[in-house]
């Protein structure tokens, strides 16, 4: 019995691994802690305020774009990020709740 606990992942958990991978990083964390609230950064903004290379902080993006830490759009030739807030907040929440109630 506790073998097939311990290997089933909780339904409430499935989709926030990306985001904990990604809030994991040091360097994802200064990243999102460059946004002010409501704030939508470029690239090169992005850059401007970080010690890491622009193909550095593009991957890292990337990373929390996939994980929906991130949304971004693209406007001309600049692709605009900003925090999802409500995203996070969900998935998180739903961790908090599974916890609070099944453990």
């Amino acid at each position: 019995m506790l073998a097939n606990r311990i290997q089933k992942i909780p339904d409430e958990w499935r989709d926030v691994s990306e985001l904990f991978v990604a809030l994991g990083d040091e360097q994802r964390q200064r990243i999102l802690l460059t946004f002010e609230p409501g704030e939508r950064l470029n690239v090169t903004q992005i850059v401007s305020n970080s010690f890491l290379s622009r193909t550095a902080v593009s991957h890292h993006l990337k990373i929390l774009h996939q994980s929906g830490a991130l949304q971004s759009q693209k406007i001309g030739k600049e692709v605009y990020y900003w925090i999802d807030k409500p995203n996070i907040v969900n998935l998180l929440q739903r961790v908090l709740d599974y916890v609070k109630t099944q453990t």
